[in-house]
Order: C-alpha cells, then sequence, then structure tokens
C-alpha cells in the first residue's frame, strides 16, 4: 500500500538533489512537505541571530515557492519537535516520515527521537544520505574505524572509494502530480512567519539572500569564475568542499567536537578568561583596523573571506589575546550565516592550532597581512568609515600618525577610535612561548601516562613533535609573523 508521508525538511532546504524527498513521492499517495519551527531549539541548541533568523526565512519562503510551483506546498510547524511530529502523524494519519540523514550529535537524537515515535505509533521512518558527498562511516570503516586526522590520509580513504555517487536527479511537476497535495487551506493555516512574529529586528538584513534559487544562481556564476582563474585543489571549489568532507568525517566521530574538554583530539590548554577583551575583539574595539573591519563586516553582513575568518581566529586566539577558541566559535556560531557544527569548529580548533594544525610559528600579523592584502586599505574605508580618511600609509595603523593628521582625518586616535588593545609583537612572541610550553607539556604527559598507541591525540602529539624536532630552524624563528 502507499504511505501516507510526512517529508520533513531539516538543512537541506532545497528541491534539487533531494533523495529523501524523491523517495518519498515515489512510495506516497499523499506527501505532506513540512518544516518544523523550533524555536527553543534554534536559540538555545543552533544559537542563531538575527541576520541568520531573516536568512532562514527568506530559505523557506524560496522553498514554499518552488514547491508552488511544482503543484505542492510547504507546511511551517511551529513548536517542539517530536511533539509536532507526534500530533500530525496522528492527525493525518501518516505511515512514514522521511528526512535527511545528519551528522550533528543534536540532529542525531532527533532522529533517534522521532524513531521511538514511530515505534510507538506504528510509522517507518526513512533517513537517506544527502548533505554530504559520501557516507562517513565508510570512510571510518576504511581508516581503521577512527576519523582520519590528516588531510592527506583523508584523501588517500578518498582514492579507495573512487567518486561520490552522483546527484539524483530532478524533481518534477509529474512526481508531485502522482501524489495527492496537503488538503486545501493546510498551507495558509501553517504559514511562514514573518519576522515580526519572531521579534526579530527589521532592520539586522544581510545583503546576501537565502534560498536555493539564489544559491544556484551564485554557484553558477563561481563556476564560471573559476573556469577563467584555473584554479585546483586544495583552493579550488573542490577543495573547499572535500576540506569541507574532512571536517564533517572527523566530527561525525569524535566526542565533544565542539569544546576543549572532553574532546579527545584537541589540545587542552588554559586560555585566558578575559570577558573585557573578548567583548572588545567581537564589537570590533580592538584597535586595530584590519581585525575591527573584519568583525564589523561579520556583524552587518553575517559573511566574511576564509582569510578574514582565519586573521580575527588567530588574533583571537594563540595570535594576541589567549582567549578559547570555543568563545570564537559561539560569536561566528550566531553571527555567520553559513555557520556549520562541523566547519566552524573544526576551523577554530585549526586556527588556535589546537588540533590538526602544527605549524603554530606562524602567526598572522594584524598589519601585514591585511596590508599585503588590500594596500590601499579600501576594505577597512569602507567597513570602518570613521578612518576612511586616514592615508594609505596610516591606514592599518591610525595611532603612528601625528596628532596633526588625525585632526586632518577627522579621527582622533583614543577618542574617536580606540588605541591597539595589545602589543602585537610582544603578545604574539609571549603567546608562541606558551603554545610551545602546551605542547611539550603534554607530549610528555602523553609519554609517561599513555601506552595506547591508537589513542588519536598521542598520534597527534608524537607526530607533531617529529616534525618540529625535524624542523628546528622553523621552530626557532619565534617571531615569525605572516
Amino acid at each position: 500500500m502507499p504511505h501516507r508521508t510526512i517529508h520533513l525538511f531539516r538543512k537541506g532546504l532545497r528541491l534539487h538533489d533531494n533523495p529523501a524527498l524523491l523517495a518519498a513521492l515515489q512510495s506516497s499517495e499523499v506527501v505532506y512537505p513540512v518544516y518544523i519551527l523550533d524555536r527553543a531549539f534554534m536559540t538555545s541548541v543552533m544559537h542563531i541571530g538575527a541576520l541568520r533568523w531573516h536568512f532562514l526565512l527568506q530559505s523557506l519562503e524560496d522553498l514554499r515557492n518552488s514547491l508552488c510551483q511544482l503543484g505542492s506546498c510547504l507546511l511551517v510547524i511551529q513548536g517542539e519537535y517530536v511533539e509536532v511530529v507526534r500530533d500530525h502523524v496522528q492527525k493525518w494519519n501518516i505511515t512514514q516520515v522521511t528526512l535527511d540523514a545528519e551528522m550533528e550529535p543534536f540532529y542525531k537524537e532527533m532522529e533517534a527521537n522521532i524513531r521511538g515515535l514511530g515505534e510507538e505509533l506504528g510509522f517507518e521512518v526513512l533517513s537517506l544520505m544527502g548533505h554530504s558527498l559520501y557516507n562517513t562511516q565508510r570512510i571510518l570503516e576504511l581508516n581503521g574505524g577512527t576519523p582520519p586526522l590528516t588531510y592527506k590520509r583523508f584523501l588517500h580513504i578518498l582514492s579507495l572509494l573512487g567518486d561520490p555517487e552522483v546527484p539524483v536527479r530532478n524533481l518534477t511537476a509529474e512526481d508531485f502530480q502522482r501524489c495527492s497535495p496537503p488538503e486545501l487551506g493546510l498551507a495558509e493555516h501553517y504559514g511562514i512567519p514573518l519576522p515580526t512574529d519572531l521579534k526579530i529586528p527589521p532592520e539586522s538584513i544581510s545583503p546576501w539572500r537565502g534560498g536555493e534559487s539564489e544559491g544556484l544562481q551564485r554557484l553558477e556564476q563561481h563556476l564560471a569564475n573559476q573556469a577563467k582563474h584555473h584554479s585546483l585543489p586544495p583552493v579550488s571549489l573542490q577543495g573547499q568542499l572535500l576540506w569541507r568532507e574532512f571536517f564533517y568525517t572527523v566530527a561525525s566521530a569524535t566526542p565533544n567536537f565542539t569544546k576543549m574538554a572532553g574532546n579527545p583530539i584537541c589540545l587542552q590548554i588554559r586560555w585566558y578568561e578575559d570577558a573585557e577583551r573578548l567583548h572588545k575583539w567581537k564589537t570590533a574595539q580592538t584597535g586595530f583596523p584590519w581585525i575591527d573591519a573584519i568583525m564589523t563586516q561579520l556583524r552587518q553582513e553575517g559573511w566574511i573571506h576564509h582569510l578574514a575568518r582565519h586573521a580575527a581566529a588567530c588574533f583571537l586566539t594563540r595570535g594576541d589575546l589567549w582567549i578559547s577558541w570555543e568563545e570564537g566559535m559561539k560569536v561566528f556560531e550566531e553571527l555567520l550565516l553559513d555557520a556549520d557544527y562541523s566547519i566552524n569548529a573544526g576551523n577554530w580548533m585549526w586556527l588556535s592550532a589546537s588540533a590538526f594544525f602544527h605549524q603554530y610559528t606562524r602567526i598572522f600579523c594584524p598589519v601585514r597581512f591585511g596590508r599585503r592584502t588590500d594596500p590601499e586599505g579600501q576594505y577597512i574605508r569602507k567597513y570602518l568609515p570613521i578612518l576612511k580618511n586616514f592615508p594609505s600609509k596610516y591606514i592599518y595603523e591610525p595611532w603612528t600618525a601625528s596628532e596633526e593628521e588625525q585632526k586632518q582625518a577627522g579621527c582622533i586616535i583614543g577618542r574617536d577610535y580606540p588605541f591597539p588593545m595589545v602589543d602585537h609583537k610582544e603578545a604574539s612572541s609571549h603567546n608562541l612561548q606558551l603554545m610551545k610550553q602546551v605542547r611539550e607539556e603534554q607530549y610528555r604527559t602523553a609519554q609517561l601516562t599513555r601506552d595506547d598507541a591508537d589513542d588519536p591525540m598521542e598520534m597527534k602529539l608524537k607526530r607533531d613533535h617529529s616534525e618540529e624536532n625535524l624542523t628546528k630552524t622553523k621552530a626557532a624563528r619565534m617571531t615569525e609573523q605572516t
């Protein structure tokens, strides 16, 4: 007998390459396309800020319009996730629930709860992988049951797997016509809430619009541009997708991946706890224009270039402030439109040299790195207009301009824009010594207390220690600045 199916949209707010939705349409007499807006979950677990709320609502609007064009609709139901499923399975006589398989622990728990509900109420649950290129479990199996902790090892495992599966075919109106649409009036009853309904500030809107249609257009433009530059992995789009897959794989098998404590691949570091310094970094008041412009763009637009993410993360952690990567990760999680459990935490561990990355002597200078990228400081002038009248030679270090030059620029440092909150040279040199001590201490501890060759942190420390011994000249460059 054909199913009566609820298809749950979660992360995959799209119609193209959606294997779970295609399976629902092929096996059902009626399909209810549902998005459950669990506000408590979104704020307490996902920690999304105002920009991300707007982006989500835009994405739902686009999905609704695409479904309407194919003769269906989107039902947005507000409430606690499992209770919403329980109520509507009974209300609509549902025999099947379909959804994307996800790897984040909270989504795994959510799916497990739905499966438990299915056993209780007698409906089937079908989840299919659609959010990653490969089945991460297969990668783990080929690596002996543990995640590959280096990109090189990861690529080797992929070479054994071969190419990823091709996308499933695009959905058509005929696919939806084979099923009955939801009853008339449901779409109006379960409409998409307005930002005001959710008490979201209306001015908090990014220039980046959400939705599958916008995403596909940007992808086509990016591919057209890439074809002109002939970029290769790891900097090409393909290379970046593999980095994404790498972090997804490691996160899927690492307990407490978004935390330092209890995380077996993460160095245990006694970071400083300094709420005032953290606030200055978060609110673009560090006194370093390059860093403050980055944090301003992040707050205004919800997006920054990956090199800007590197600079901001290094400054907060091992570069200047010695504040935990967890604190920076939380800020990015709130503000980034593309915030992602695996990629966000993975990159913060990487850039703080807490995991994956062993070349900790490389520190991004908050002056020279930006100047080399943008000598005229146009980026700073755009996002920090208070500094726009400074000559280019001062735009990255406005505190070095004379008082008269500051007056001519219309910005007095210390009054209109803050002095640098740290001496970068002193802070980075001190932090470099701290990082060296941390790694040496934890390596010695691992040698004394562990006899488990399979322990991921011990293997990492041994590998890094060997590489450091083989490259003493590099490690000796204590003041190296990128």
